[in-house]
């Protein structure tokens, strides 16, 4: 046997009888990892428990030296699910500390209300008190309303081709400028089983729910886009009243549109200030940074267009069913006045359960 052939054998024998480098890294990897593992799995243990018990309904029966324990064995765990992460310990630990460390997240620092316990709080006082803290900007909506109301009179009055720039193709069948009295008429009475009234009130509600979510949608925009929509929706409003009092039927108008309009309408208004709202605190933050400006008002702006949602599906009922049933004005604005006393009151005179 030569030189070289005896070098050949040598190395391979070092080969065979060696360990390479990457099965020593992988030994000691797994003795970190049982090491590790060991100091602290009594601990992850006991805060599995915890846990378990506490998912299952079962908070009571537990002691209170475990209850005092769970912060301190949450931190543990989140303490060792860094440390594996930093040391590159098997992949199977670092899915179980991460998957513990969630759950107990959820548990300590998690909600504690239920939906129910939410709705009840946001029913009982949270959700009026969000309409109040809007303060000015209602102010500012309702005038922005009012004045879009009668700028839409005033338009049309001076000239009846405005009511076709102002009103939408869909609401505007036989509601023109030039139909007789007992063509508007009609339109209100005696033909709550015909499709065409059905198909125009929902065209009604369909707009006004958009407008109420773009009113609030481009408040960011410093709430000017708010401003004119409001402005612009409420003008469609101005040009049908005139239409209906050129006949001697405002009344009936008004007493029609209230079943449902002043939920809705309200609605507006609600959605109106809330973008408002936002729009103001980004164009006038006063001490804070804008963004904690804008988060603040977002907050609660967010929660007035809850209720706003709310709103609309009372309206919709209201337009399903009470429109149905309800076929004469001074009925008509019975109905519609009880919505607007009860929204009334419960924004502003109903204060339980406010902190």
């Amino acid at each position: 046997m030569n030189a070289v052939t005896t070098g050949i054998a040598q190395r391979i024998g070092g080969w065979f009888s060696k360990p390479s480098e990457t099965v020593v890294a992988a030994e000691q990897a797994a003795l970190r990892s049982d090491r590790f593992r060991l100091e602290r799995e009594a601990d992850w243990k006991r805060l599995d428990a915890i846990l378990k018990r506490m998912e299952a309904g079962r908070t009571r029966g537990l002691s209170d030296e475990d209850l005092l324990a769970l912060p301190t064995l949450y931190r543990t765990a989140a303490s060792s699910l860094s440390i594996a992460r930093e040391t590159s310990l098997d992949a199977a630990l670092v899915g179980y500390l991460e998957a513990l460390t969630q759950r107990a997240w959820f548990l300590v620092y998690g909600p504690r209300a239920s939906l129910w316990s939410w709705f009840r709080g946001f029913l009982g006082g949270g959700w009026s008190a969000s309409v109040r803290g809007l303060g000015v900007d209602l102010l500012i909506a309702l005038a922005l309303m009012v004045a879009g109301t009668v700028v839409g009179w005033l338009l049309v009055a001076s000239n009846p081709e405005w009511y076709y720039s102002l009103v939408p193709g869909g609401f505007a069948d036989e509601r023109v400028p030039g139909a007789s009295r007992e063509v508007l008429r009609g339109t209100l009475f005696g033909n709550q089983d015909q499709d065409g009234m059905s198909v125009f009130a929902a065209s009604l509600f369909s707009n006004n729910a958009q407008v109420s979510i773009l009113c609030f949608a481009l408040g960011f925009a410093f709430g000017l886009p708010t401003m004119l929509l409001l402005i612009h929706n409420t003008a469609l409003l101005g040009a049908m009243l005139w239409l209906y009092h050129g006949q001697g039927l405002l009344l009936d108008f008004v007493g029609w549109l209230s079943i449902h309009g002043t939920t809705e309408l309200f609605a507006i208004l609600l959605a109106g200030a809330a973008g408002i709202h936002v729009g103001r605190s980004m164009a006038f933050p006063g001490n804070l940074p804008v963004m904690d400006a804008a988060a603040a008002a977002g907050r609660r702006a967010a929660q007035v267009m809850t209720g706003v949602v709310l709103m609309l599906v009372i309206a919709a009922l209201l337009e399903g069913f009470a429109r149905q049933m309800v076929d004469s004005t001074p009925s008509r604005l019975i109905v519609g006045g009880f919505m607007l006393v009860l929204w009334t009151g419960y924004f502003f005179a109903f204060r339980r359960g406010v902190r």
